[in-house]
C-alpha cells in the first residue's frame, strides 16, 4: 500500500521584492514541497503534457538540475502526489470498520468511501492527470494497480466478515464483489471530475454509491 505522507515542513519562502535582503534558504524537504505544490498549481491551468520540468522547477524556484535530484521525471511528482494523497486519506479505515463492526453498515461504509471522495475531489485536477498518465505510463499502472489492490482486500474482509456474522447474505465470491464495487467507484468517480455525459452530479456520487454498495452486500439498501 502508498507510504505514508511526510510531516508538512514550511513552505518555501519566495525572494522578496525590492525589500533589500535575501530569502532564507530552503531545506530540501522544503524544496520537494514546493515541486509538488507547483505541479498541482499548474495542474489547474492546464494538462500535464503542456507542463515541462523547467515550469516545476522555475514555480519551486530551483535550478532544472536541482530538480532532478528530488524527481526523476514530471511523471514521478504527479505519482508522489497520488501515493501520499491515498496514504492520507485512509485515516477513516479503522473508524469504518468499526463502525460496521457495531452492525451499522450504511455509517460504516458511508465512512469508509467519503474521505477517500472528499480528497479526490479536492485535487481533481491531480486525480485526472494520474488517470492519462495511467494510459502511457508502467510505473502509474503499477502504483494504481497496488492501490486498488488494496481497496479490494480490505472490502473483501469486510464482505467475509459480514456473511461469517450473518449480517450479509450470501453471494458471488467476495473477491470478485469487491472487485466490481472498487472498480465501479473509480468509474463513476472519475465520470464526474472530466464532467462526462452521462455522469451523477457530484454531490450526488457519494449517495449513489452507499445505495449500491448496500444492496449488493446486503440486498437492502436498509440493512437491520
Amino acid at each position: 500500500m502508498p507510504t505514508t505522507a511526510k510531516p508538512a515542513t514550511d513552505a518555501v519562502v519566495a525572494p522578496g521584492k525590492g525589500r533589500g535582503r535575501r530569502a532564507a534558504r530552503a531545506s530540501g524537504d522544503d524544496r520537494e514541497r514546493a515541486i509538488l505544490e507547483t505541479a498541482e498549481r499548474l495542474l489547474e491551468e492546464r494538462p500535464l503534457s503542456e507542463i515541462s520540468v523547467d515550469d516545476l522547477a522555475k514555480g519551486a524556484g530551483i535550478s532544472r538540475p536541482s530538480f532532478y535530484f528530488y524527481f526523476p521525471s514530471k511523471d514521478a511528482v504527479v505519482l508522489t502526489i497520488v501515493d501520499r494523497l491515498v496514504a492520507a486519506a485512509a485515516g477513516s479505515r479503522e473508524e469504518a470498520l468499526a463502525t460496521l463492526a457495531q452492525g451499522e453498515p450504511r455509517a460504516g461504509l458511508r465512512r469508509g468511501l467519503e474521505d477517500l471522495y472528499a480528497a479526490f475531489r479536492a485535487r481533481r485536477a491531480v486525480t485526472l492527470a494520474a488517470a492519462e498518465l495511467r494510459m502511457t505510463n508502467p510505473e502509474a499502472r503499477e502504483l494504481w494497480a497496488e492501490v486498488m489492490e488494496g481497496w479490494v482486500a480490505d472490502v473483501t474482509a469486510v464482505i467475509e466478515s459480514e456473511r461469517a456474522k450473518g449480517a450479509a447474505p450470501p453471494g458471488p465470491p467476495a473477491r470478485e464483489m469487491a472487485t466490481a464495487l472498487v472498480q465501479m467507484n473509480e468509474r463513476v468517480q472519475y465520470a464526474a471530475f472530466a464532467g462526462e455525459s452521462p455522469a451523477l452530479e457530484e454531490d450526488r456520487v457519494l449517495d449513489v454509491l452507499v445505495d449500491i454498495w448496500l444492496r449488493a452486500i446486503y440486498g437492502t439498501a436498509d440493512p437491520g
